[in-house]
């Protein structure tokens, strides 16, 4: 079976690199405009079931992407981004401000910090991996689902399927609406595309 997960579109903090975490905060025209190019881009694949995170970024990007394919859309909160407390609505140096004891060169490594009222790594994996197992089970062997979420679980689903040490050497920063395909045969789960956008393969 494949696992299509596509991170969602562009957000207005997106644009202004403030951390998002739970809040719900809607594409921005450039997102709308980047999944409807992924939209375009996956046009003639099979699609047997969807998942989305329930945060609008996340939902909106799957309803474009969908289209008028006649497969229902599923909220799964497990999906949402990593929960990042007193850190959403902020920059990376507005965080460094207030938390002078953090690594000023260590914004992408943030997986590896618990800000107060967030949650830990751990914490992200363990949910994102009964949300796959969930979306697993709703197609048959040889069935494709579409998840869309966010750059969270999408490095906690690469550590949870293919183990820590290739998640830590593929060093990727998940770009806004790109597409990372996993694929399991034989209960083997092997990543199939990293981070592809829509505008690279055109």
């Amino acid at each position: 079976m494949q696992l299509i997960c596509v991170r969602h579109g562009r957000t207005a903090w997106n644009a202004d690199k403030r951390f998002q975490g739970h809040a719900d905060i809607p594409l921005d025209d450039e997102g709308r405009a980047q999944a409807t190019a992924l939209a375009a881009l996956l046009r003639d694949e099979r699609i047997d079931a969807a998942v989305s995170s329930d945060l609008v970024r996340a939902a909106e990007t799957a309803r474009i992407v969908l289209g008028a394919r006649d497969v229902p859309l599923r909220l799964d909160p497990d999906w949402r981004e990593m929960r990042f407390g007193d850190w959403e609505g902020l920059t990376w140096e507005q965080i460094l401000a207030a938390n002078p004891q953090l690594d000023p060169a260590n914004e992408t490594a943030v997986k590896e910090y618990t800000p107060e009222g967030g949650e830990s790594f751990d914490e992200l994996r363990a949910r994102v991996r009964r949300a796959a197992e969930r979306a697993a089970a709703e197609v048959p062997d040889d069935g494709v689902v579409l998840v869309a979420t966010h750059a969270g679980p999408l490095h906690a689903l690469l550590s949870e399927l293919l183990g820590d040490a290739e998640r830590a050497a593929l060093k990727v920063r998940f770009l806004t609406a790109s597409i990372t395909r996993f694929r399991r045969k034989n209960g083997v789960w092997t990543l199939a595309r990293l981070n592809q956008t829509a505008r690279a393969a055109s």
